[in-house]
């Protein structure tokens, strides 16, 4: 309890407090590599096996009300991404 910016007196005021800033890097960091390792599967396994997949769900973070379940993202089709790609390289 003898860290700077940290005290038992703010921790009973903010949850958000418990834990040290490196622990929401932390956090963050992990919840950033599962959405990439979810993106890389949903992108190169088979539509019909990728269908199974669910988005992961961020950790909890004290003081954070629990996060509600996602909707799936939407991805584009080949149409899509080829038009985008087209109007890119046009420009």
């Amino acid at each position: 309890m003898r860290k700077p910016g940290r005290s038992t007196l703010l921790m009973a005021l903010d949850q958000r407090a418990e834990w040290p800033e490196r622990d929401y890097m932390l956090a963050r960091i992990s919840d950033a590599l599962e959405l990439s390792n979810f993106l890389y599967l949903k992108a190169n396994v088979d539509e019909s096996e990728s269908r199974d997949l669910e988005l992961p769900p961020p950790i909890t973070r004290p003081g954070e009300p629990e996060s509600q379940p996602s909707q799936q993202p939407e991805f584009s089709d080949a149409q899509e991404l080829t038009a985008f790609f087209g109007r890119l390289n046009s420009a």
